[in-house]
């Protein structure tokens, strides 16, 4: 796709749990500051990790349920899902460089 997948709670499950393909997933708001300023370079990294890792959205606000049950404390955060199940956590907006080193080293 080469764009991060908005996820809402009828899709998170069905992209982090169907899929053999890694999924990166920025939990964010849209009144966050680090959020909006992380959003741009979030999209970039996702044009440069497709096909091997697909990322997407989920607004926190939107789905606070899902927020909870990952016990998102503070945002932006990002998950990397393999197969449904958490492999790695940052919390803390990354530019892209830092977002691509980062994936990379949880390979």
């Amino acid at each position: 796709m080469g764009h991060p997948v908005e996820l809402s709670a009828a899709s998170f499950r069905k992209h982090i749990e169907h899929d053999d393909v890694p999924v990166l997933v920025d939990f964010w708001a849209p009144w966050c500051g680090p959020c909006r300023m992380m959003a741009p370079q979030f999209e970039q990294a996702s044009a440069q990790l497709e096909p091997r890792v697909r990322l997407a959205k989920l607004n926190t606000d939107s789905e606070p349920d899902i927020a909870t049950q990952f016990g998102i404390r503070s945002i932006p955060t990002l998950i990397l899902f393999r197969r449904g199940r958490e492999v790695a956590r940052q919390s803390g907006a990354l530019g892209k460089a830092d977002i691509l080193r980062w994936v990379q080293s949880q390979r």
